[in-house]
């Protein structure tokens, strides 16, 4: 029963809620024949008097409304019903009440479902439902859909999806598809038939639904039900406390479902699923194509996943310019790495302004880089208010970098209390850089569960320092398997020490591709130490190609690392490449290598460049040569200075080794017996 209370009022407020709710009044106004609509129920009244004239092309709204009204005059009841459904969903509620109620006195399905529409805007739900009730009995599939929503909207799920399924059965799109949503939110497996149903038809949104649906199945296929979200940052290569950070193109994740595929699609015909990522991508495609913005951003993402950036930035751009702030920060971050960081700008502010985190956080980068702090800091304060924990880090970030240790302290503090697991690190970083290792370690512990390679690496650390070696590889094998390069070089050595040589490679190898110059030095040694001894250097014949070993020599040294630039040069040296030897064993020495140092004296000695070969003798002999001391000692017994011949053998035979020492010490009495001879 309705309160029909002060009709004035009532009007009123039907005026209010039909401005606002055009829309879905659209979707449930059922039309008859001779009139536009959504959705068309064509089956005729018995007994119904033909139009008076069919509609043209050419003819305009007021002359449809004109014959239909004549017609009703005459008492048509089609021209009745089809002059009220105009009316209403123009909004002329009190125009069409009276046509759709003589329609509706005589018969008229479609009138009825009208009605109730005309009835609901005014703000009376009851009496709406049961003139749907009455088309719906009628056969009208449009009234069913209508009612299943008003039962819906009061908790009365079964007779929901009674009248949702009549519509739907009918073939009715939208019946189709709030009958899925039912079904979805009671997480019955028939939700995605009704889906497919609706999407079928043309149902936009259920075509974007349908195909995160398929995605998602497809996505836990591939990667198992207790699959990581996005992979673990790669190690860095460093010091083993280092806090420098870095924004991910696409770091922050997205909640709900307008998240875009974690993995990459595989191509048809790969293993894992190829064909239901391959039809969600066509039900995304269905719905971008008619103007679904989401669908049209999941589109973008799947495009870039697969390397087809032109067509990928449509659609982002498409989604962008419908409003949608995740498309215009993702078309930011294709335009930057194309090289076009304004433009990328003026996406990431708009998306930013739009409150996306992860734009906030770009346009921090972008000024943090140009050195722009304040601003920099301003963009990261915005991230954070828009819920992008990332700002917090990035602000931890940006202060510690300025020397802002509180303030770093408590940005990283922040974002770690909400889960950040690399703020979780920094913050145990400076916890630890404090003085505070007991503070430090909880947080290293909490951020390696949470994934972060550096925090285990960085436990492996503390461990080892504990001399806690057990554990300490534990980490070290946890940070490794995740990739961290340092860490593959420290269960390298670990290997190396306890024997096992083919788990050593393996490691070191890991680390040296990752660019390790202490990993490619320590391979090299170990696949040298496997090779044959070379037989003597023949004049005139071929030079042998370099071997593996000398290759990551090289590349060691290339690196800058003193011991391989040293071997380097003696291996070429072996081949008979003085030059190549020299310039290996001068760049060693430089670098302060006193084994280098030596070396390059032998070389220009050999030349007849004495005083050269002096100098670096020197240079070796003071950072603790015993073989360089000696040598000077032998350069000063040549040329009669007898004390200054004493003084490098007393330097030798302190830092020897024994045979040095020996000779040496012989060299010393020879020389004191000339002194005082």
């Amino acid at each position: 029963m309705v309160f029909m209370g002060d009709r004035a009022t009532l009007l009123e407020t039907g005026r209010f809620v039909q401005r606002h709710a055009r829309n879905a009044a659209d979707e449930i106004i059922e039309a008859v024949p001779a009139v536009d609509a959504v959705v068309v129920d064509s089956t005729p009244r018995a007994g119904a008097v033909p139009d008076a004239g069919p509609d043209t092309e050419a003819e305009t709204e007021a002359e449809t409304e004109g014959r239909h009204r004549r017609a009703a005059e005459r008492g048509d009841t089609d021209a009745m019903s089809a002059l009220g459904a105009l009316l209403l969903r123009r909004g002329d509620l009190d125009g069409a009440e009276p046509f759709l109620r003589a329609a509706t006195a005589e018969g008229d399905r479609a009138a009825a479902n009208n009605l109730g529409v005309l009835l609901h805007q005014r703000g009376y739900p009851d009496e709406a439902a049961g003139w749907w009730r009455v088309a719906a009995v009628a056969g009208s599939a449009p009234a069913a859909h209508a009612l299943g929503r008003h039962h819906r909207e009061r908790g009365d799920e079964p007779a929901a999806e009674y009248w949702l399924r009549q519509a739907a059965e009918q073939g009715h799109a939208l019946g189709a598809y709030a009958l899925a949503d039912l079904l979805e939110h009671r997480s019955d497996v028939g939700a995605e038939r009704w889906l497919r149903a609706a999407a079928e038809q043309g149902h936009r949104e259920a075509a974007y639904r349908l195909a995160l649906a398929l995605e998602r199945r497809a996505t836990e296929t591939l990667r198992g039900p207790h699959a990581y979200g996005p992979p673990a940052a790669a190690g860095r290569a460093g010091h083993a406390y280092d806090t420098a950070g870095r924004l991910r193109a696409a770091g922050a994740a997205r909640d709900g479902e307008d998240r875009p595929p974690a993995p990459a699609p595989p191509r048809t015909g790969e293993t894992g699923g190829a064909g239901p990522l391959a039809e969600a991508e066509q039900w995304f495609r269905q719905a971008a194509a008619r103007g679904h913005r989401r669908a049209a951003l999941h589109l973008g993402a799947i495009l870039e996943q697969r390397g087809e950036l032109k067509e990928a930035g449509r659609w982002y751009l498409s989604s962008a310019k419908e409003g949608e702030a995740k498309a215009a920060c993702a078309l930011g971050f294709l335009l930057r790495d194309a090289g076009d960081e304004e433009s990328a700008a003026v996406w990431w502010l708009r998306a930013a302004q739009d409150g996306d985190g992860n734009a906030a956080n770009a346009l921090g980068a972008l000024h943090a880089a140009r050195g722009e702090q304040q601003t920099a800091e301003r963009w990261y304060r915005a991230a954070m208010d828009a819920g992008d924990v990332n700002g917090a880090y990035n602000l931890g970030l940006l202060c510690a970098a300025q020397d802002r240790l509180p303030q770093a302290e408590q940005w990283y503090r922040r974002a770690a209390y909400a889960g950040h697991r690399e703020a979780a690190n920094a913050l145990a970083v400076l916890l630890l850089q404090a003085g505070d290792a007991g503070g430090a370690e909880p947080w290293f512990s909490k951020a390696a569960e949470a994934g972060s390679v550096d925090a285990a690496f960085n436990l492996g650390i503390i461990h080892a320092g504990r001399d806690e070696d057990r554990s300490a590889l534990a980490w070290y094998e946890r940070a490794a398997a995740a990739g961290h390069t340092e860490a593959a070089l420290q269960v390298g050595i670990a290997a190396l020490r306890d024997g096992d040589e083919q788990t050593a490679e393996r490691h070191l190898r890991c680390a040296a591709g990752g660019g390790s110059a202490e990993a490619a030095f320590r391979l090299a040694t170990l696949l040298d130490a496997r090779r044959p001894e070379p037989g003597p250097v023949v004049l005139g014949a071929p030079v042998d190609q370099k071997t593996e070993c000398e290759e990551w020599y090289e590349r060691a040294a290339q690196q800058g690392h003193r011991r391989a630039q040293v071997r380097v040069g003696m291996l070429a040296a072996g081949r008979g490449d003085l030059t190549g030897a020299a310039r290996w064993y001068r760049e060693a020495a430089e670098a302060g290598s006193r084994n280098g140092a030596f070396n390059l004296g032998l070389l220009l000695a050999r030349e007849g460049s004495e005083r050269e070969a002096a100098l670096w003798w020197t240079r070796a002999a003071r950072a603790g040569h015993g073989r360089a001391a000696l040598r000077l000692a032998l350069l000063a017994a040549r040329r009669g200075e007898l004390s200054e011949g004493r003084k490098w053998c007393t330097r030798a035979v302190e830092l020897g080794p024994a045979e040095v020492a020996e000779r040496a010490a012989r060299l010393s009495e020879a020389l004191h017996q000339e002194l005082t001879a």
